[in-house]
């Protein structure tokens, strides 16, 4: 099932056929640079992640398709994860893959769309990690309503994280 997010953007969920596209954009210097894992990724590794993640329900990851000139084109991911029902929380996130697709507000419009889909599951808080010196992600998570709820210091390669959340 695909989601209208607006009038440019949508998601659907993802497949194994999208295995080479998450893995060439994961390895992005750019986009490991802000991840917490930093090492490159494999073709095997993402499928370890949708056989023991996404299809038991533990994540639910989605392709975001961007709509231009009649036409669509997948631009990158986002996620839910750590989905736990009981205690009615779960974690998001997101990357932009295509380089001509960042400073659009895109993250921006994705990230208002999941807190929307992640109060429709029932999840009660949202929460999230990021380095703090990812000053364009801190902001869409703020524009979001996302608050700060800690952070641990050098965290990684003398970069802080902090953690944020939203109550829903």
């Amino acid at each position: 099932m695909e989601y209208t997010v607006d009038d440019k953007l949508s998601v659907r969920p993802i497949t194994m056929d999208d295995t080479d596209l998450i893995v060439k954009w994961r390895n992005k210097p750019r986009i490991m640079n802000n991840f917490l894992v930093r090492e490159p990724i494999t073709h095997e590794d993402h499928v370890h992640w949708m056989h023991e993640k996404v299809e038991n329900g533990l994540v639910r990851q989605f392709i975001i398709m961007e709509h231009a000139g009649g036409g669509e084109r997948p631009i990158g991911s986002v996620y839910i994860r750590d989905i736990d029902m009981d205690e009615r929380t779960a974690e998001y996130g997101i990357f932009i893959g295509e380089d001509d697709a960042l400073g659009k507000g895109y993250g921006n419009r994705i990230v208002n769309w999941a807190v929307a889909y992640a109060r429709d599951m029932g999840i009660r808080m949202f929460y999230l990690r990021v380095l703090t010196d990812n000053i364009p992600a801190l902001r869409s998570y703020e524009q979001a309503g996302f608050k700060p709820a800690r952070i641990e210091k050098d965290f990684i390669e003398h970069r802080d994280l902090m953690y944020m959340e939203i109550e829903l």
